[in-house]
């Protein structure tokens, strides 16, 4: 029962569920590069290594945020502020996420295993952007925006146009949701002295960003697809996609923010798994 109990609590700390925002990424880089014909193990492989330097980072963000989560009445339920998890067994699970993560790396190709280390340190640096820059919403967005890349490293270890451009998509589009997502904490997180954009420029400020945003993830990702050769089923898929971030930002205002974690969770995982969805109808359709 205790096994069971810390579990539940660990995938709790990790948000599993929102796995569904970078795989479907992931895989997508990974089918592109490989005309829809990964291998077995560099699939297993690649999925092995998104889920460790997830939940590493996940980890590391409640390890660094937890005397700021402490105060936040949103985030004091979380299993490390309530006693639940302890400090101790976080940083074990981290270190072995991070060796996960590497040996997996390794199991891919010599870039993936160099790479390995530097993204591991850039998953866990970006919690701590928040406190000194105004853009740690676009840093986030960067994390996961490596995901396609790091799918197409896993097949071929290149850096292509197409790996380049849906990186961008990916940042832009996790960027505009965490914007949002920020939102909630606009308050508390001026009074703590942090710098997301909704504490230091007010709401509709960060609205607009968020807007601005989703605009270029939109237009990346019809360039990602273009660049990579795609056709007519993943632009109608992409231009679906778009209607749907307009739809987000429909459901929210500066008035009425009730509807963020629709708009956050949701619809951000439509759009995940549509994308990658479109990829594989276009590439064997």
């Amino acid at each position: 029962m205790a096994f069971w109990n810390d579990f539940k609590a660990t995938c709790r700390m990790i948000k599993i569920e929102h796995s569904v925002f970078a795989l479907p990424f992931a895989y997508m880089g990974l089918f592109l590069a490989s005309a829809g014909r990964p291998g077995v193990g560099e699939f297993l492989a690649l999925t092995v290594a998104m889920v460790a330097v997830r939940s590493f980072a996940m980890t590391m963000n409640r390890l660094l945020d937890m005397d700021i989560d402490a105060k936040n009445p949103r985030t004091s339920g979380r299993p490390l502020i309530t006693g639940e998890l302890s400090r101790a067994f976080a940083w074990k699970f981290a270190a072995g996420c991070a060796v996960v993560f590497v040996l997996a790396c390794a199991m891919l190709n010599w870039l993936c295993l160099m790479l390995s280390v530097p993204a591991l340190l850039w998953s866990a640096f970006y919690s701590l952007t928040k406190r000194f820059t105004h853009w740690c919403h676009f840093a986030l967005g960067s994390v996961l925006g490596l995901a396609p890349v790091a799918g197409w490293l896993a097949h071929d270890p290149t850096l292509t146009l197409p790996a380049s451009l849906f990186f961008c998509g990916v940042t832009f589009w996790v960027a505009g949701f965490d914007l949002l997502y920020a939102a909630q904490d606009e308050t508390f997180d001026r009074e703590q002295g942090l710098r997301s954009i909704p504490a230091r420029f007010g709401l509709n400020a960060a609205l607009l960003v968020s807007s601005l945003s989703h605009v270029m993830a939109a237009l990346c990702f019809l360039l990602g697809g273009w660049a990579a050769g795609l056709g007519g089923i993943y632009f109608l898929v992409a231009g679906a996609v778009s209607v749907v971030l307009l739809w987000e930002h429909r459901l929210l205002s500066a008035e009425d923010m009730s509807r963020v974690n629709t708009a956050f969770f949701t619809l951000n995982g439509v759009i995940a798994v549509g994308l990658f969805a479109g990829v594989l109808l276009d590439l064997y359709l």
